[in-house]
């Protein structure tokens, strides 16, 4: 996998003020932004445009709610492999990013090697998920864990 870190950029509170807004709604208008922020819309579209260069604001999207698309089922799926090559790392990673059904897929520290977040609409769905990553590529041992309740889910990170 890759290492994309950065040195994280300085932001003042101003570019907090409408990072802060566009997390909750990205499709506030400028005039709407630099009112809430106090400030006039030139600035305000320089440090949108600058975040963006920079690279902390990486896109702007829909979120869509898995539950009116019959997604109901939100599995954890625990990995863990005997295999550590170069080679096997590339075919899990293409394996991980051709499934639409992966939302998150990250490589862990400690007795597991890697998590995904699934979004599936049931248990059969799962299923064919988990059989055709399994026939994809070797993988040691695989627990999933079907998430019962979703108490928090936000996109907003925090900017304290």
């Amino acid at each position: 996998m890759s290492d994309n870190r950065q040195t994280p950029i300085r932001l003042d509170d101003t570019d907090r003020k409408i990072l802060s807004l566009l997390q909750e709604d990205a499709t506030l208008s400028l005039d709407d932004i630099a009112a809430r922020v106090g400030a006039s819309k030139t600035p305000v579209w320089n440090r949108i445009r600058k975040l963006r260069e920079a690279g902390v604001i990486r896109a702007q999207v829909a979120l869509l709610d898995p539950d009116a698309l019959g997604l109901d089922a939100c599995f954890f799926v625990l990995i863990r492999t005997s295999e550590h090559d170069p080679e096997w790392a590339r075919r899990f990673l293409a394996a991980v990013r051709a499934r639409p059904e992966v939302i998150e897929a990250h490589r862990l520290a400690g007795d597991i090697d890697y998590i995904l977040k699934v979004r599936v609409r049931n248990a059969r769905a799962y299923d064919r998920f988990y059989q055709a990553l399994i026939s994809e590529v070797k993988i040691h041992n695989v627990t999933a864990l079907l998430s019962m309740e979703e108490l928090k889910v936000t996109t907003a990170l925090p900017l304290d």
